[in-house]
C-alpha cells in the first residue's frame, strides 16, 4: 500500500474536528459512498461557494 501510485488523485493529509469524525464515518457507511468521494463533493461545493463570493 505504501507504494501505491495514484493516477487520478493526489494524496492530501489533513485532520478533521473530533465531533465530525463519527457522523462522517456514518454518512459514508449508510450511503456506501467512499470517504474520498464525499470529500471531493464537499471541496467542490466549497469552491463553488467561494468562487461566487470572490466574483462579487
Amino acid at each position: 500500500m505504501a507504494g501505491t501510485n495514484l493516477v487520478n488523485r493526489t494524496k492530501l493529509i489533513s485532520s478533521l474536528a473530533n465531533e465530525l469524525v463519527e457522523p462522517f464515518n456514518e454518512l459514508s457507511r449508510k450511503t456506501r459512498v467512499p470517504k474520498t468521494r464525499l470529500l471531493d463533493e464537499a471541496v467542490e461545493d466549497l469552491l463553488k461557494k467561494y468562487e461566487k463570493r470572490m466574483a462579487e
